[in-house]
């Protein structure tokens, strides 16, 4: 059975990698309270940024 080569449009690993390297960039010199700050901000204007809050406002009205 011979094997057929696929050529890939998107490599998620590759995107993965850069993605953490970026943040890694963005957080290296902040302090812990900085960096999550940073994460919640980001969070809240990417585009799943409505569903974050949503699930943010879900959690803090807990009990």
């Amino acid at each position: 059975m011979s094997q057929t080569k696929i050529e890939k449009d998107f490599d998620c690993l590759e995107f993965k990698q850069k993605a953490q390297e970026e943040a890694f960039e963005n957080i290296n010199n902040l302090t812990p309270e900085e960096q999550i700050k940073y994460y919640r901000t980001t969070a809240e204007s990417s585009s799943l940024g409505d569903w974050w809050k949503k699930v943010k406002n879900k959690s803090s009205n807990v009990e």
